[in-house]
């Protein structure tokens, strides 16, 4: 009888871990996902710029240090290799971006350029894809590090060595007020 109930014990056990275990390899590849489909926008966004810094510099020549670090962070953005370094690369790309938007407010012949609405309407939509796709990430990831850090979770992760992922924020204090973009 006592082998009967070691034995549903360790059953339960077993279970229990596996189920642990698998509910961590879901929400593990949901934040992948989830950072994927962020990449995604942030690849058009990449692929965007180069053509609105040049409908800028058409327009604002003596400019060139303003450019010169969006593209700067543009270049140093798409390069990052982990996560934590596209994520910060992003929020100064994102940093630079805001000098950029309000280059353009001093240049009314700019801000009547066809080409240059388009771009700033693509890059707007492109900017609220990104924000949405931030906000997905963060909760996925919320809900993994959160099982990682509570009971009983934190002793399966600990077996099996899932590690807390990177919440997509803003660092800089500047970077927490808002990009103006005008049409």
């Amino acid at each position: 009888m006592a082998v009967w109930i070691i034995l549903i014990i360790v059953i339960i056990i077993v279970i229990w871990l596996v189920t642990s275990y698998n509910g961590f390899v879901t929400l593990r590849n949901k934040t992948e996902e989830a950072f994927s489909a962020m990449d995604v926008s942030l690849k058009k966004r990449y692929d965007l710029i180069p053509n609105y810094v040049e409908t800028v510099k058409g327009y604002a020549k003596h400019e060139s240090g303003t450019l010169e670090r969006v593209i700067s962070a543009r270049n140093a953005a798409m390069n990052a290799s982990t996560v934590e370094e596209k994520i910060e690369k992003d929020n100064i790309l994102s940093g630079t971006l805001k000098s950029l938007f309000a280059l353009s407010e001093a240049y009314p012949d700019l801000k009547a350029n066809q080409n240059f609405l388009q771009l700033q309407e693509q890059l707007s939509r492109i900017e609220e894809e990104i924000a949405g796709s931030r906000r997905y990430y963060n909760g996925v990831v919320n809900r993994f590090n959160t099982k990682i850090e509570m009971f009983p979770g934190n002793v399966v992760a600990a077996i099996f060595g899932f590690k807390r992922k990177a919440l997509y924020e803003v660092t800089e204090a500047d970077q927490r007020e808002n990009v103006k973009v005008s049409f």
